[in-house]
């Protein structure tokens, strides 16, 4: 049964594709929301705001939801119905070369690398909109990013936590396990990442700057994460390996907690089971440390 048509026509389409996304606008999800623009290192980038309903308290927590690679921010509205049951105003990013920001000066994605200062632009509009505390909402790339972002952000200390989605934890594992379901030999596998990281060789993937994929490898830098992660995977993901995600909830137990579900596909946790999505971030959310809390503190508390 077909609900919805967001474009084309279903009687003259030849072709079309699968997609995870649930709404593909944000008029779909029938709540006040206004569109914002916020200065990115390359211009203006645009992002969606939400405000908690008038019957729920604002928290004075802000999420700020980003989307993978190759997606659009319709991607994460998933999210948008949890965050503002909480209290929480949300703004939905857009980051450079997703085709709504401004492309970086390559016009190359780079992994988490350069894209997590647009996310930080974000936080800059946040605190400067009177949030107290933020919490990281990340979807695939998403993810590696919001995990940047903790890392290297001056608004590091106002980061309460993390949410998410079938994360990129280390970008070899997952580059790696995609090569090989691609049947490439692993020799040319290992040449990749050499060729990624190599600045004399940036005329082959036209990167302004190599990629320091050690620095994107959070299994390797598990002892550096000091915020509460909640991580939501599919057992079956078969693009972003959910073993990464079960190694870094192994090393970290103590800040990462993994909530696993039975979902083929890649991101199709909320697609799966919403209400069990939902409830997590709930129950989560609900258990974070107090505002100013030491991230021994929060360890203790998550």
């Amino acid at each position: 049964m077909v609900e919805r048509v967001d474009s084309g026509d279903l009687k003259q389409a030849t072709a079309g594709i699968w997609s995870g996304y649930v709404y593909s606008k944000p008029e779909q999800l029938g709540v006040p929301y206004e569109g914002v623009e916020i200065p990115v290192p390359n211009g203006v980038a645009p992002a969606w705001r939400f405000d908690p309903p008038a019957s729920v308290e604002a928290s004075g927590v802000w999420a700020i939801h980003v989307h993978g690679m190759g997606g659009r921010r319709a991607g994460t509205l998933r999210g948008i119905p949890i965050a503002r049951r909480l209290g929480l105003t949300s703004l939905v990013v857009s980051f450079r070369n997703d085709g709504d920001a401004p492309p970086s000066y390559d016009g190359r994605y780079s992994l988490g690398q350069g894209e997590w200062r647009d996310v930080d632009a974000g936080i800059n509009y946040a605190i400067s909109n009177g949030a107290e505390r933020i919490v990281l909402f990340g979807w695939s790339l998403g993810a590696s990013i919001a995990l940047q972002v903790a890392a290297l952000s001056p608004n590091s200390s106002r980061v309460a936590g993390m949410v998410l989605d079938a994360p990129v934890f280390d970008w070899r594992t997952t580059l790696a396990a995609n090569a090989k379901a691609a049947g490439l030999p692993r020799p040319l596998v290992h040449l990749g990442f050499t060729i990624l990281r190599s600045k004399a060789l940036r005329w082959v993937t036209g990167l302004a700057e190599p990629i320091c994929l050690d620095s994107l490898d959070w299994l390797a830098r598990a002892t550096e994460l000091n915020k509460p992660v909640l991580v939501l995977h599919g057992e079956k993901d078969d693009t972003t390996p959910f073993a990464a995600s079960k190694k870094a909830a192994s090393l970290r137990s103590n800040l990462v907690r993994l909530v696993e579900f039975e979902a083929e596909g890649h991101s199709l946790e909320w697609n799966f089971d919403p209400e069990k999505w939902e409830r997590s971030v709930e129950e989560w959310f609900y258990g974070l440390p107090r505002a100013g809390a030491s991230p021994e503190q929060a360890a203790a508390q998550s």
